[in-house]
């Protein structure tokens, strides 16, 4: 595995790097010493981000690129090492959105979010694995809480993201049997104050709007940073994103009756929808905050710990609990001789 290196120390590739949270990012990045490569579809708003950081006293160069299109995806690759010389992180972060019923919004814009959210992973961790493969890095793939649980009329988008979880998880895994000094991290946000919402396409009567609890976008960037450093598998921003997730493993059916009666009039703002989308063109960047008008969270406790090194040994030490629960099973049901071979198939096959 390759040396860890400090921010100071990386060249960062960040796509979506013009608003939200890869802007967030950006600047959390290029402040800590980062060199910074930004991507999105509006370049004027990408250089403007550029300009701030270079008049900061940061590094970062802007590169115009719809993550859709792989020939756009591996410029950017190029631009990058052109610019700096290598990649030691690579972001894939741009996304895109769609509200509305599944059986009722157009296949285009369906199509489109897999474009962008899916299709986009896979050009970024291709493209980042070819410059990336012998020096070594890390990948961040930034999910969402609806990699694991969906929730409805975000069909097409919890589709996507549960796709670039399981995408993430293989590319590790292969990547891991070839010995390729490669992190691959999934960052899975719960709702977070960005303009993601109104730049969402939606066919609800009312203005899409985060569910609550809402965080900061800056809670993301610090937890992208912190992979960065030291890369973890995957790890959910934001403890009422996790609760959420848990609710569907251990209660899959009371938490749909939940989400239907809660989450249908819980992801509107209460105002008529403006049409700013920018599923299919590109829109107005520049900001990080979507001004939710509610509580905003600065941070999470939960992501805090799990990023901890007692938080990172939590999956061995829960490991080891289950190997050693298991064996110590094993070993009762050897020694007390209750059941023969044939019994102790019985229970299993009446299962179903």
């Amino acid at each position: 595995m390759a040396r860890r290196k400090r921010l100071n120390e990386q060249v960062i590739v960040i796509t979506g790097g013009s608003s939200g949270i890869g802007l967030a990012t950006a600047r959390l990045a290029a402040s800590r010493g980062a060199r910074v490569v930004l991507a999105s579809r509006g370049e004027s708003d990408l250089q403007a981000v550029c300009d701030e950081i270079r008049r900061r006293g940061g590094q970062a160069i802007a590169v115009a690129a719809d993550v859709a299109d792989p020939e756009a995806v591996d410029r950017l690759g190029t631009q990058a090492v052109s610019a700096f010389g290598r990649i030691d992180t690579w972001v894939n972060n741009a996304g895109a959105s769609l509200y509305g019923r599944l059986t009722e919004v157009p296949l285009e814009d369906e199509r489109r979010v897999f474009e962008t959210n899916y299709w986009g992973v896979v050009h970024g961790c291709r493209t980042a694995v070819a410059r990336m493969r012998f020096k070594g890095g890390t990948i961040i793939n930034v999910g969402s809480v609806l990699s694991d649980r969906a929730i409805p009329l975000q069909g097409a988008y919890a589709a996507s993201k549960h796709a670039v979880k399981a995408y993430s998880d293989v590319l590790r895994m292969e990547l891991e049997k070839d010995e390729v000094p490669i992190a691959v991290a999934l960052v899975k946000p719960a709702s977070i104050d960005t303009p993601f919402f109104e730049h969402a396409r939606s066919y609800m009567a009312e203005e899409p709007a985060p569910a609550p609890p809402v965080y900061a976008p800056e809670a993301v960037a610090r937890t992208i940073c912190a992979c960065a450093e030291r890369p973890v598998r995957s790890i959910t921003v934001g403890g009422g994103g996790r609760l959420m997730t848990m609710m569907g493993v251990v209660a899959p059916r009371m938490s749909d009756v939940y989400m239907e009666h809660m989450l249908f009039e819980g992801q509107t703002a209460g105002r008529p929808g403006d049409a700013r989308d920018t599923l299919h063109a590109p829109g107005n960047g520049g900001r990080e905050s979507g001004g939710y008008e509610g509580h905003v969270m600065r941070s999470s406790a939960y992501t805090r710990a799990m990023l901890s090194d007692m938080g990172r040994a939590l999956p061995l030490l829960a490991l080891g609990a289950a190997v050693g629960l298991g064996v110590s099973a094993l070993r009762r049901g050897e020694g007390e001789g209750e059941w023969t071979g044939e019994e102790r198939r019985m229970p299993a096959a009446s299962a179903h």
